[in-house]
């Protein structure tokens, strides 16, 4: 049985016990709470494994929640699933750009829903194992340091704060450099064939970690109508 401590945010009761009873069916410890508030409350005393996040919350909302989350250094590596009604593209962009690792939409299928949580768990289990040796190389471009076992870039000696999926695409497109990836072979590989994403986001993911890289932002290139890939 799963053992996983889950925190289930949403201002809806009959959500909020839907998604708990469902989740505590499955043998996962859930948490819940109403507000953004006594989100930030809860995860900062007690780290849960995923936090399933509503976006229309009273006071602070999920967006703000989720960006508080993620830059601070003790909470930041969370895995978040935003569940809303807001389910047009800008806001799933948004989402996925804050370092949501996936985003379903009301109203949804509680099957599902757990399905897609056992994915998003398998993901930051996986990312948490040194499985296969050759991945877990250090792999040194000029100014660039990746080091994958320890889920680390350092840029000109500076470390650089990547969000799970950011780092996943740094990582995958320089482990082959001068490979081409299209947009669909990079989602298979950093969040798993189960998830559907738009090009759009995973352009958007390329603009910020290109922002962050800064200098080394340009070893990414684009490949007009195909995909990405790393300059050899």
């Amino acid at each position: 049985m799963a053992r996983e401590k889950i925190l289930v945010v949403d201002d809806e009761e009959d959500i909020l016990e839907l998604i708990r009873f469902n989740l505590v069916r499955e043998g996962y410890l859930v948490n819940t709470a109403v507000s953004g508030e006594e989100t930030l409350k809860i995860t900062r005393s007690e780290i849960p494994d995923l936090i399933i996040l509503d976006l229309m919350l009273p006071g602070i909302d999920g967006l703000e929640v989720a960006k508080q989350l993620k830059n601070d250094l003790e909470t930041r590596d969370i895995p978040i699933m935003m569940v809303t009604a807001k389910g047009a593209e800008a806001d799933i962009v948004t989402g996925l750009e804050l370092g949501a690792e996936d985003y379903v939409t009301k109203p949804f299928s509680p099957r599902v829903l757990v399905a897609r949580v056992r994915a998003v768990l398998r993901r930051k289990a996986h990312g948490n194992q040194e499985e296969v040796p050759s991945d877990m190389k250090i792999i040194r471009i000029r100014d660039l340091v990746i080091h994958p076992g320890r889920r680390e870039v350092m840029v000109g000696g500076r470390p650089v704060n990547l969000t799970f999926s950011e780092f996943g695409i740094l990582n995958h497109l320089a482990k082959r450099p001068g490979w081409v990836f299209t947009r669909n072979q990079i989602v298979d590989a950093v969040r798993g064939e189960d998830y559907f994403v738009t090009d759009r986001a995973v352009d958007v993911q390329i603009v910020g970690l290109r922002k962050k890289l800064g200098v080394a932002g340009r070893y990414i290139e684009t490949v007009r109508g195909v995909g990405y890939r790393f300059k050899e």
